[in-house]
Order: structure tokens, then C-alpha cells, then sequence
């Protein structure tokens, strides 16, 4: 042991400084001196020469501190120390050693015991009474006996029979004698007996008072004071007493025994123990029922739980689930352990993967231990219940039938599918197989025929089956959709000759130069015309026949004949799930010899019924023609560039041209024409030597004159002023204080999530001055480049006052300026139109809420002189020049009626009878509302809170608060209304089909089995569809998550787009990004839209927005894709900076706005009608820690939890923070600038986690630092919005930990309130919501943003009213060719004149 005098020989000074003490014994002088030292450290730290003493002292004591505390140990256990002496000097040497080594940059001290820290303020010493007696004389206490001592037998009871019970009475119980209980090392440390140091063979004991077992009097009267019980061999759980509270017991050599309470000095641990298994019960009953349910679901699950009366804790928080995460995790692999062998583990579910990576969970340790342990395992009453049964029409369980029928089947000839794999590393890998399971009956050395190869299913591997789950469903960013490439038939498929006999049958009915055309022609004995259809030989003899229509028939020196091809459905979206006997025409053809051909086929035209409509769930097979190998039916055109199933064109040749006609032909020419810019109308009166001006010009179908406006690329031309645009600048710091901000150093990239630092600008806006041709050599005009004179239209943000000018103006407003630029016409992008406001005859808000393509200006801006000038009288449109009375106020008889005669009006569209399934709170419908296209007549939504939002805003509509399989079953059975007495929708009601099914619940779906097939056939996915087929509605949308696309190797796409292609509907699929149509949001939505036969199937809405790039990779062709957009992208401070301050918690319903509208979108979301009343401004009360960690966010742009500071803290609840401490070395980051460490857990250092380097109650959250090197440093959690940037996707429940963490106000210490997250998704602020807090987060986050209906509404708009005004047309050239008939017409549903005389 080292002796003072030893150390005063290295350190006179030291010796000098002791002197003036009192007089201690040796290792009470050790003691002071290490204070001392501790003491001169702090105050000597800047002098060079007292920190080379301190690191020689640090050589010098280090070495000594083990020793002394075993040297402590060995007086204690003789009696020459008392306990509570030896806990002090203990805690002194250890406090000093800890001083040093920390400073040093060394792990602090812990005991080699029970792993905790020997200067922890924590750490408490067992207070033991050496009268108590010790285990083996307390079991053989006449008090203890179940018989009495003069009675037979108790000398015969065996040991193994004395069961005895612990009862330890809570300090608050009053009126009971306390009896104290408490578990501890062989230090004597308190210590928690469920941290894994029992399984490691760590010696723990507990003292108590003891009771027989059947003694249920909780006082002491009775009790047996005992010492030093154990050491402990096991410790387990018998299950919920009353459904409340857990027991536990302890099995020592001698006894098994149950805890009751905990003494007052341990009660604080006891409490930690009661919590997790509590908590565990709570995951367990939650996902066992809710297995599609996400982190922030189970986190607002657990903060709402009141924990029962009588556990000493009284809330549940984030801290508290990640602390117990281990623990939590291994209930739910021993819950799954209990589970049927294909049925899904609870393990893989999308929460729990979350938490295991967010907790730094391991898998399949300890399980064997476990086994022993938990001999009587939680009691939670399992839900046994399958799949609720779905409601489906006859057709669409055919086609789900049997397309899983062929997958299953074929799956059995392949040897049972994918075989299981195992990470080898855990211990359920490394068990033996069980040989009992049906996998292990079928293993050869089992006596098995060894054809399923298939694992243990006792062993199925928790690792493997969590990253199975995440590859599954978490597909990558840049995994390309399923979008057949779009080559043709010619380069696509290589065709093989035959040796087939060909001759012509008749004369040639036309010659064309060297070509002489026939309509019939003879191919191996068969007779085969124009119009017939013909197969034609793969050179891949594995290959299916390629087929195609033949539309002409010539000879030119060889037989040949025109080809227009078919494709079949393996070629389409569909692939697999196709009719393998229906065919589709594509816009491809080729000339192509007759020797190519193999022989005639029939291809039927399967038009629509004339009561298409009300044969809906009429269809009793899936068959439409048998199979004779030479049959095929089509009913559609597929183009394979937007993945669009639509009714093929009516086309009618002329009788001239019938031997040789090709629709694809036609519409190919066509399309080409267009694609080329053309000038029409020459204008004589301007002449010019180098040029010749028009007054028309076309491209792409439109025509522009001069003095109409175009958008032009971003690039078409640059202004005269120098905009101020954003600065892209770092947002690291140079120096930062590592020690203070130990996680900064994670901070290596400049990316900013949520920022729109790389967001594109709008189009370039420009008004034609003139069109014009460049005369060649020869004087003629070079037609193949068009040219257009421009004015340029500068935007507040192109100005000299940038996006801060961009900020208050209308997003459709503009300047003139008589600056201008020349650009080609095939540049142009389209039209727009701009007027000048005082001359408008309406309200600028007016005019431009009739379209996006409508902008205005009220003044020019000089570049020269940076100022806003009155604009030139050429400036102002030539059609209403001097109609308005200024500002777009203008309301005269005659200008309106001017106005009306130059403008044509807007055809009147019905509004269409819609049906939303799945509706929410009513994003869906509100946005076709504003879009003027629906009118919701009914609603079904389970979720009571969000069917009485939808009731709130939507007063006249039918919601249903009910399962939609038990509606649709009853409407099926002929039922006209509810239980309830609601009216129910019939066949031929609804016009329009909407709603968004939730698609979950299928993991493991890659693998076809029986169960996996039963979950999806009774998914709400089929049920939707099967609404679709019973009602038939003219328009159909199916909205879901961005990944539903690619969801199960696109099987649920597939399949989905299958059923509504057999139905007849035409179809097509997107995915659309909400930001791109003006909301403050990245949120991606695949779109399936379906139109009936007879209406025009919509286009996609064309991005109005521009938007940040990564967020835009939408990885499939959605018609003319396109990033840049007619207005610039709108960010966090449009969507909120008006609205008032407050703070966390805040939860006044109702409060004033305090101030007006500051940019355009506030206005616009505000409305037109004034409103003083600010509702839903409320935000989630966060518990104590996370508060703190609010505030030490910093304000800057890109903050997050890699900015706290590892500092102590008081909370608001009186309690104090600890600052983390970095125990390891981090193998990957190595250590700081300063030398400190940098993990905080062995893993850190390639070696298993330790449950002992677990910390909680710490500012910088420690699992965050766990598992931070594999999971992106956890960038954006506790993350701020940006003012200048977007939201992440608006999720159920804003959590600072939770999926998307950038939930944090940018300036406000507090998560985004409901109304932030209702404006992020484009909700009116006139719009309710329901119920508490977290239910209306969760309505705000489940909605489809009302921007993005509202632009699909209005392409469903343009279909109809395209439709109408070919009627009007068809029935107004009907009237000029029958004048002297009536007709009686319905145009709104395009039925045929009905003709009387």
C-alpha cells in the first residue's frame, strides 16, 4: 500500500501543505492528499511545471488506487473500518482518481463489480445491521415454518420446499412497520440486479426482512431481519398481479423468493426495474395490435399511459423507453419466440426496427440466460385474430386469387423460396436446431425429405430478420420505378425468318412507283388480308411470339408488309400479374419482309358494354376469351413513356387510303409536326433586308402572336441587375470549444437538409415583340430557325432587392422592363398571360385565381438606375388597354362586356358526386373542393377524431364512422341504409372515387406462403378496389406513400393497376412531390388515377413550383417531367412568420393573430374573409429533458443535437442533468483535438456493448453517440427548421428523436404547433381539426396536402370540360346538318340525340 511518506519523497511541497492538518491515520492522509492534489489542480492548471507534476503524480497514483481499495476492502471485511467509513474513503479515493484521470483524458474509474461509476453522486453503499441474520439461519427460523414447531414433519421438510416471500413496505405507508430491502455487491455497492451482472456471474446478496410466503401481512410484526441472502443465481417474473403490477423474484442455492418494496435507500433503482417491465407491457399489447404502427405512434402511446397507483414513478417519456430499450426488445423476441412459424415477429415491425436502431439495441444475446431467468414469462393476453376479412367483389378476388395461387405454386416447385440465412453471430444462431419444428422434421438428418431448406424456427435470427424488413420496405432513393423502357419493336426484339411459302392472292389494287400494293396475301396455305392480325417468330425460341396488325401489303422487289405491333402485358407496368392472353397497341410499327411472319391469329376488340356502369361487381370470371393458342383480345392503348393504359383513338381512314393506313402512323407524324416550330402570316408592311417578321408562330400545338407572353428556361436570358441571391456559405464553425461541444466534430458535410440554398429559378417570363425568320443567301426566309424578339418581365426576387423583395409581393406579380433579349422559338416552354392591373375589369386576386398561368404588374423596374418607374404605355395588352378604373377594380358595363367578347367563357362543369374512402380529416376532398370539381357526398373514416374533423368542414356531407368492409358488404347485400340509419350510397351514385388505403402490414410479402397471401387478399388495398368495381365511377384515385410504387417488388402496384385494367378503366401511376405545388413541404405521393370508358383519362398536374432537386427525385416518368416551374419555391417563413410567439406546451385553443399577413402565401392561406380568430396554434408539451435540449438548440441554420453542450443542467422539474461522459475510444473518429475520447460504449471500440455504459438524464443524449457512426451521425434530430427552407414531411406526431427530427421552431424553443404543420400541408387556417394535441397532429400529418388534390382536381377538370365542348361541338354540327329535327341531349353525361320528328 502506498505510505504518505513515499509520495512526500516525489513532492516536498506537498508534505508542507500537510503539515498544517490534523492528525489522521495513513489512509485517511492519503486521502487529503489526493484532494489536495485535486485542489491544486484546478488552481495550478495554466503553470507548465505543476502539469508536469500532475502527470508524473498521475503515473504515481494511479497505479495505487486498486490497491487501496482492496487493502479498504480487506479492513472492512476484519471489522477494523465500519461501513460507513470505508464507503467515504472509498468515495474520496475514487473521486480524486476519477479528477485526475479525466483531465488526462483517461476513462474515469468503475467498479469492477457492478460496473458503475465510483464517483458517481449516484452511487449509494448498502447500510447494513451486522445483527440480521444470514441466509441459511433465517431459512431454519421456527417463523418461517409452515407447520409448527411441535408439529410432525417440519424435521422432515425437504429444503427445496422452504419458499419464502420478501415483504418490503414503501416509505410512504405510514401506519406499516418499514421493512427494508436492497440488493448489492460484494463492495457493497447498491446495484440493479437486471443490468446482465447476475448472467455474468457477478456476485450480488440483498438483505431484507422475511416472511413465509403465506403470510400476506405487509407489517414487519412476524418478519425475519436477514443479511447478506445470495449470491443471487437467477431473477425472474411471474406476471402481472391484477394486470398492474409485476413480481419478481429472486432464486438463491437455498430458496426461490418474491420482492414486494424496496427499502427507502433502494427504491430509486426497485422503481427502475418496476418501470421497464411496466413499459414493456404496455409495447407488447400496443404493437401485438397495432403492428403498422411507427415510432412516433408508440411514443405518443406511452406519453399519454398514466403508470397505475403505487409504482413509484408517475409519467412515461422518450428517456424513459430508450433507457429500457434492451430490455424492451428482448420481451418482444421472447414474445415472438411464442408465435406460429410463418406468422409475422413483432420484431421487424417499421417501430420496432426504429427503436432498435435509434437505442443501439443488440439482438439475440442473452437469450438463453433469459430462458432460465423469466421461467414465468410476462402474462399478455395475445390477440389471436387474422386478418380482418375483406369485402371484395367476385373479379377482384379472382385476380388476387389466382395470381397468388401461380406465385405460391411455383414457389413450392422451386423448394420452398428464399432460404433463410443466418448473421452467425448471435446466439440464436448458434443454438442447435430443436428437431421438433416442421422446418426440422423436413432436414434430412431428421429422417426428412430435406426439399424445403428452411431454418430452425426456433432459430429464426432477430438480425436477419430486421434487415430483411428494412431491404423490404425502405427501398432506395435511386432505385428506378417500374417503367418499362420505351424501345421499339424493332430494336427491342430480334425476329426470326421462316421458310414459310408466300404468294399473292389477286392484282394489285394500287401502284406508287416501284411499289405495287395488295389486300391479300397467301402465307403457308392461309389466306391472310389487310387488317388481319399475325404472329411473327422470336429469334429466342424460350421468347413468347411477337404479334402485330398488318396495315399494308406491297411488293418492292420483296413481299413485305407494315407492321403494327401489339404488346403484351409482361412488356407493360403489369409484368407477372398480367392476362397473359390480353394484348395492348402501342404507337409502334415497322416495314418488315413476309417471310418474318409464323402464321394468323385472332386479336378481338373487347369494347365497353353499353351499361358499363351499372354491371359493377357483376363479373363472375376473370376469363375473357378461352385459351386456343392463336386468341387474344385487347381493350387498350398502352404508352410506355408515362405508363398510361388508355381507350384507343377513334381513328377512320379515308376510302382511298384503306390499303395502307396506320394509326400509329398518323399520331407519330402527327406528334413530329408538332415538335417543330412553325411560322404562319407573313407581314408585308414590315420589311427588313436580313429578316422576315410573322404574325404567327406554333409550336407543340399552341399558337403565339405578337404581344402574347411565353415562359422560357431559366437560361433563355440574364437580366440588367445583379439579383442578390442566397449565399451558399458553410454553416460549420472554425473553432469551437471541443470539450464543451464534444459531438460537433460530426458535422463534416455543408448539406443542410431542408434547405433551398439549391432550388432552380422559375421560368423567364417574356411578351413576343416579334417573330421573325433570318433571310438566307438566296432572300428566302431560314424557316428551320424561328426567332422571337422579347421584352423581359423582371420578378421581385430578380430585382436589386433579391428574395427579401420576393418575400411581401404576390408570387404572380412581375415588372416590366423595356429590356430586351432575342431566343429561339423552339425554346419556348408555353404560354402564360400578363396584364397590367389597371387595366383588369376584376380584382387582381380575382383574375388570378382562375388559373396558374395568369401574372400582373403595376409598375417597370430601371436596371440602370435600380429604381420602380410607371410602365410605358406599349406595355399595356393591346386587348383591354383603358378597360380597368385602376388596380384591377375596374367594374363598367361596357368594359365587362368588352371583356366578354374578346375572352371566351369557361365552359360550366357539374360538379361530380364523390365518395372519399379513408378520408381523414378531408385534405383529399378539400383540394378537389377548391379545385370546383367535387362535391363530397360521402365520407367513411374509422378514426372517430378524424371523422368528426371531416364532419366540422364538411357539414352536408354523409360520413360514415364505420369499417368500409361492413359498408360495402351492406350495400351489396341490397341494403339501403346503415345500422345507424345513414343513407348509403348505390350503384350509379358516385361519379368520382377517392381515398388514400393504408398499404402496411405486408412484411415478408417477397416470400409467397399461404398467410403472407391471406394478409394482402384481405387488405384494405383490395377492399378500395373492390369499391372501385361495384360503383364504377367515371374517376378513380388511389393516393398512398411515395414507396407504394415499388412496395413488394411492385407487386401491390401491379396487381392494383391489373384489377383496374380488367374492370376497363383506362389508367396511369406518378409519383408527384407536394412542394412542387405550393407547399413548404417534401412529401412524396404515388398517384394511380383511372378514367371509365368514354372520359379522358387526366394528365398529371405540370409542377408550379420550383423545389430543392434531391427532393424532386421522383425516379419515374411522370409525363414531361420537369423541375423548373412557373413560380418560385416557397419556404418556412412564407408558410409561418406571421403567426404569434409562443411557448412549449401552449395550448390555448383560440388566440389572436397580432398582426397581418406578411407574404402571399399567408394571405392566401388566411383567405379572403377577414378572420381575427387564430385556432389549433397549440404544441406538445415535452417533458423536462427534452425542454432543456430545446434551448440549447442553436438558432443558426443546420442545428441539431451535434450543437448541445455536454453540460450539467437544472430542469424545470427541480432535477439535474449529467454530463455524458466518453469512457472509450472510438475506433472510426479517433479522439478529439484535445485528446479526450470519444465513444461511450465498448462497441465503440469493436467489442460487444456493455449494459453497464448505458447513461441517461444527460443533455446530449448517450444513444445518439452510440450508434451515430452508423446511422449518419442521426443528422436533423433535435434539428431547426430553416426560415429560408422547407419541412421534412409533416409526420403523425412531431418528435425531436423521432423519424423526421427537424421539428424544432426556427427561433422558439418548442416543436411546431398543429396550425404550423396544417399550413406546412396547405390547410386553410379557416380549416378544424378534432380532439387533443397529438390527435390533431395526427389528422395534420395523415392528410394529402389540399395543393396537391386541388392541382389534380383540376387536370380531372380539364377532362370534363374538354368532354363537354366536343359535345357542344358534335351537337352543334349535328343541328347544321338536321335543321327541321328536335333533339333532346344530355351533354353533361354525353348520351346520343335521340331524334323526333
Amino acid at each position: 500500500m502506498c505510505n504518505v511518506n513515499d509520495v512526500y519523497v516525489h513532492f516536498p511541497r506537498l508534505q508542507v501543505l500537510d503539515e498544517g492538518g490534523d492528525s489522521l491515520s495513513d489512509e485517511v492522509r492519503v486521502v487529503g492528499f489526493y484532494m489536495q492534489v485535486r485542489h491544486l489542480s484546478e488552481i495550478w492548471q495554466k503553470y507548465e511545471c505543476v502539469k508536469e507534476k500532475l502527470r508524473l503524480l498521475q503515473e504515481f497514483l494511479l497505479t495505487d488506487t486498486q490497491d487501496q481499495l482492496k487493502i479498504l476492502e480487506d479492513k472492512l471485511k476484519s471489522s477494523e473500518l465500519s461501513t460507513v467509513s470505508y464507503a467515504a474513503l472509498s468515495v474520496l479515493l475514487s473521486t480524486a482518481d476519477e479528477n485526475l484521470c479525466f483531465n488526462m483524458s483517461t476513462p474515469p474509474p468503475k467498479c469492477p463489480d457492478c460496473r458503475q461509476y465510483l464517483d458517481d453522486s449516484d452511487l449509494k453503499f448498502f447500510q447494513g445491521d451486522p445483527d440480521d441474520l444470514d441466509e441459511p439461519e433465517m431459512l431454519t427460523d421456527e417463523r418461517l415454518s409452515l407447520f409448527d414447531a411441535n408439529e410432525d414433519g417440519f424435521e422432515k421438510m425437504h429444503r427445496s420446499e422452504w419458499y419464502s416471500c420478501f415483504c418490503f413496505s414503501p416509505i410512504f405507508l405510514t401506519v406499516i412497520t418499514i421493512l427494508i430491502h436492497s440488493v448489492y455487491d460484494k463492495r457493497g455497492h447498491l446495484c440493479p440486479f437486471d443490468s446482465g451482472l447476475i448472467e455474468k456471474n457477478v456476485e450480488l446478496y440483498f438483505s431484507c426482512a422475511v416472511k413465509p410466503i403465506y403470510d400476506d401481512n405487509p407489517c414487519m410484526d412476524g418478519g425475519v431481519p436477514a443479511k447478506k441472502l445470495g449470491p443471487i443465481n437467477a431473477w425472474w417474473i411471474t406476471g402481472f398481479d391484477g394486470g398492474e403490477k409485476a413480481l419478481i423474484g429472486f432464486t438463491t442455492a437455498f430458496a426461490d423468493y418474491i420482492l414486494m418494496d424496496p427499502s427507502e435507500e433502494y427504491s430509486p433503482i426497485f422503481a427502475l426495474m418496476q418501470e421497464k417491465i411496466y413499459m414493456s407491457k404496455i409495447v407488447v399489447e400496443f404493437l401485438q395490435k397495432n403492428q403498422d404502427a411507427t415510432y412516433e405512434d408508440l411514443l405518443n402511446k406511452i406519453e399519454t399511459t398514466v403508470p397505475p397507483a403505487g409504482l413509484n414513478f408517475n409519467r412515461f417519456t422518450e428517456d424513459t423507453l430508450l433507457r429500457h430499450a434492451q430490455f424492451v426488445v428482448e420481451q418482444m423476441e421472447s414474445y415472438d419466440e411464442a408465435g406460429d412459424s410463418d406468422e409475422q415477429p413483432i420484431i421487424i415491425t417499421p417501430c420496432m426496427r426504429d427503436l432498435i436502431k435509434l437505442a443501439g439495441v443488440t439482438l439475440g444475446k442473452r437469450r438463453a440466460a433469459r430462458r432460465q431467468a423469466i421461467r414465468h414469462p410476462t402474462k399478455i393476453e395475445k390477440d389471436n385474430k387474422g386478418p380482418t376479412k375483406a369485402t371484395t367483389t367476385k373479379l377482384v378476388y379472382l385476380i388476387f386469387d389466382t395470381f397468388f395461387s401461380d406465385q405460391i405454386d411455383q414457389n413450392n416447385k422451386d423448394g420452398g423460396g428464399v432460404k433463410r440465412h443466418r448473421c452467425g453471430v448471435c446466439e440464436v444462431c448458434q443454438a442447435p436446431d430443436c428437431g421438433k419444428c416442421s422446418a426440422c422434421k423436413d432436414m434430412i438428418k431428421f429422417g426428412g425429405s430435406g426439399r424445403s431448406k428452411q431454418a430452425c424456427q426456433k432459430r429464426r435470427c432477430p438480425n436477419l430478420a430486421v434487415k430483411e424488413a428494412e431491404d423490404d420496405e425502405n427501398m432506395d432513393e435511386e432505385e428506378v420505378l417500374p417503367v418499362k423502357e420505351t424501345k421499339k419493336m424493332s430494336q427491342a426484339k430480334k425476329k426470326k425468318q421462316t421458310k414459310n411459302k408466300i404468294s399473292w392472292v389477286g392484282e394489285p389494287i394500287k401502284t406508287d412507283g416501284r411499289k405495287e400494293y395488295y389486300m391479300k396475301v397467301c402465307v403457308e396455305n392461309e389466306i391472310v388480308e389487310v387488317g388481319d392480325c399475325v404472329s411473327v417468330s422470336p429469334a429466342d425460341p424460350s421468347h413468347p411470339l411477337y404479334l402485330a396488325r398488318i396495315t399494308a401489303l406491297w411488293e418492292d422487289g420483296e413481299k413485305m408488309f407494315h407492321a403494327h405491333w401489339f404488346c403484351r402485358g409482361t412488356d407493360t407496368v403489369l409484368g407477372e400479374s398480367s392476362d397473359p392472353l390480353e394484348l395492348f397497341l402501342v404507337d409502334e410499327c415497322e416495314d418488315m419482309q413476309l417471310s418474318f411472319v409464323h402464321g394468323k391469329v385472332n386479336v378481338l376488340y373487347k369494347a365497353p358494354s353499353e351499361n358499363w356502369f351499372m354491371e359493377g361487381g357483376m363479373d363472375d370470371d376473370i376469363k375473357v376469351i378461352e385459351d386456343d393458342g392463336k386468341s387474344f383480345f385487347y381493350q387498350l392503348l398502352y404508352d410506355g413513356d408515362c405508363a398510361r393504359f388508355e381507350s384507343p383513338p377513334k381513328v377512320t381512314p379515308s376510302e382511298d387510303s384503306k390499303y395502307k393506313f396506320c394509326a400509329s402512323c398518323v399520331r407519330n407524324k402527327e406528334r413530329g409536326v408538332q415538335e417543330v416550330p412553325s411560322v404562319y402570316e407573313p407581314l408585308e408592311d414590315e420589311e427588313s433586308d436580313s429578316k422576315v417578321f410573322y404574325g404567327l408562330a406554333t409550336l407543340k400545338g399552341e399558337q403565339y402572336r405578337v404581344g402574347d407572353s411565353v415562359y422560357l428556361p431559366p437560361e433563355a436570358f440574364n437580366f440588367g441587375a445583379k439579383a442578390v441571391s442566397p449565399v451558399k456559405r458553410s454553416h460549420r464553425k472554425d473553432c469551437v470549444d471541443e470539450d464543451l461541444h464534444p459531438e460537433y466534430y460530426r458535422k463534416s458535410s455543408d448539406y443542410i437538409k431542408g434547405s433551398n440554398l439549391d432550388a432552380p429559378q422559375p421560368f423567364r417570363v417574356g411578351r413576343i415583340k416579334e417573330i421573325f425568320c433570318n433571310r438566307r443567301c438566296d432572300g428566302k426566309p431560314d424557316r428551320m430557325e424561328i426567332k422571337l424578339r422579347l421584352y423581359k418581365f423582371y420578378r421581385p426576387e430578380n430585382t436589386h432587392k433579391g428574395p427579401k423583395g420576393a418575400y411581401h409581393s404576390d408570387i404572380n406579380q412581375l415588372y416590366w422592363s423595356d429590356e430586351e433579349a432575342t431566343v429561339n422559338m423552339a425554346e419556348v416552354l408555353g404560354r402564360c398571360q400578363v396584364e397590367y392591373a389597371e387595366d383588369l375589369v376584376e380584382s387582381v386576386q380575382d383574375y388570378s385565381s382562375k388559373g396558374p398561368d395568369r401574372f400582373y404588374f403595376l409598375e417597370a423596374y430601371n436596371a440602370k438606375t435600380r429604381s420602380f418607374e410607371d410602365p410605358p404605355n406599349h406595355a399595356r395588352s393591346a386587348v383591354h388597354k383603358g378597360k380597368g378604373k385602376g388596380k384591377g377594380k375596374g367594374k363598367g358595363k361596357a368594359a365587362s362586356q368588352e371583356s366578354q367578347d374578346q375572352e371566351p367563357q369557361e365552359t360550366t362543369v357539374p360538379k361530380l358526386r364523390t365518395l372519399d374512402v379513408f378520408s381523414g380529416c378531408g385534405g383529399l376532398s378539400e383540394g378537389f373542393h377548391q379545385a370546383g370539381i367535387s362535391e363530397t357526398n360521402w365520407a367513411i373514416e374509422m378514426w372517430d377524431p378524424a371523422a368528426q374533423a371531416f364532419r366540422l368542414n364538411n357539414p352536408g356531407t354523409t360520413v360514415f364512422t364505420e369499417d368500409c368492409n361492413v359498408l360495402l358488404k351492406l350495400v351489396m347485400s341490397g341494403e339501403k341504409t346503415n345500422s345507424l340509419g345513414q343513407k348509403l350510397p348505390q350503384k350509379g351514385d358516385v361519379e368520382m372515387l377517392c381515398g388514400g388505403p393504408p398499404c402496411q402490414g405486408f412484411s415478408g410479402m417477397n416470400r409467397f406462403n399461404s398467410r403472407t397471401y391471406s394478409k394482402f387478399k384481405n387488405s384494405l388495398v383490395v377492399s378500395y378496389l373492390s369499391y372501385c368495381d361495384y360503383y364504377r365511377p367515371k374517376f378513380f384515385l388511389l393516393e398512398n406513400v411515395r414507396n407504394f410504387v415499388s412496395f413488394k417488388r411492385s407487386m401491390v402496384l401491379k396487381l392494383t393497376l391489373r384489377c383496374l385494367v380488367r374492370m376497363g378503366y383506362q389508367c396511369t401511376f406518378g409519383v408527384l412531390q407536394a412542394g412542387q405545388y405550393g407547399v413548404a413541404q417534401t412529401r412524396r405521393r404515388a398517384i394511380i388515377l383511372a378514367a371509365a370508358p368514354g372520359e379522358k383519362l387526366p394528365r398529371f398536374p405540370e409542377p408550379l413550383h420550383v423545389f430543392a432537386p434531391r427532393a424532386c427525385s421522383l425516379s419515374v416518368v411522370v409525363d414531361e417531367k420537369r423541375y423548373v416551374s412557373i413560380y418560385r419555391t416557397i419556404t418556412v417563413r412564407d408558410t409561418m412568420s406571421d403567426l404569434p410567439e409562443i411557448r412549449n406546451g401552449a395550448a390555448a385553443l383560440e388566440i389572436s393573430y397580432n398582426g397581418e399577413p406578411q407574404s402571399w402565401f399567408q394571405r392566401h392561406i388566411r383567405g379572403s374573409q377577414y378572420q381575427p380568430i387564430l385556432r389549433d396554434h397549440i404544441c406538445k408539451d415535452m417533458s423536462a429533458l427534452v425542454a432543456a435540449r430545446m434551448r440549447h438548440i442553436p438558432l443558426a441554420p443546420g442545428s441539431d443535437w451535434r450543437d448541445l453542450p455536454n453540460i450539467e443542467v437544472r430542469l424545470r422539474d427541480g432535477t439535474t442533468t449529467k454530463k455524458l461522459r466518453y469512457t472509450h475510444s472510438d475506433k472510426k473518429n479517433g479522439r478529439s483535438g484535445t485528446g479526450a475520447l470519444r465513444g461511450v460504449c465498448s462497441c465503440a471500440e469493436g467489442k460487444p456493448c456493455d449494459p453497464a455504459d448505458r447513461q441517461f438524464n444527460t443533455l446530449i443524449p448517450w444513444c445518439l453517440p452510440h450508434t451515430g457512426n452508423r446511422h449518419n451521425h442521426w443528422a436533423g434530430l433535435y434539428g431547426r427548421l430553416e426560415w429560408d427552407g422547407f419541412f421534412s414531411t409533416t409526420v403523425t406526431n412531431p418528435e425531436p428523436m423521432g423519424k423526421q427530427g427537424r421539428v424544432l421552431h426556427p427561433e422558439q424553443h418548442r416543436v411546431v404547433s398543429v396550425r404550423e404543420c396544417a399550413r406546412s400541408q396547405g390547410f386553410p387556417d379557416t380549416y378544424r381539426f378534432f380532439g387533443n394535441v397529438l390527435d390533431k397532429h395526427r389528422q395534420v400529418g395523415n392528410a394529402v396536402p389540399p395543393p396537391l388534390s386541388k392541382a389534380i382536381g383540376l387536370e380531372i377538370k380539364k377532362c370534363v370540360q374538354g368532354k363537354m365542348e366536343n359535345a357542344t361541338v358534335a351537337y352543334s354540327d349535328l343541328l347544321c346538318k338536321f335543321p327541321y329535327y328536335n333533339y333532346s341531349m344530355s351533354l353533361t353525361h354525353g348520351r346520343c340525340p335521340s331524334f323526333v320528328p
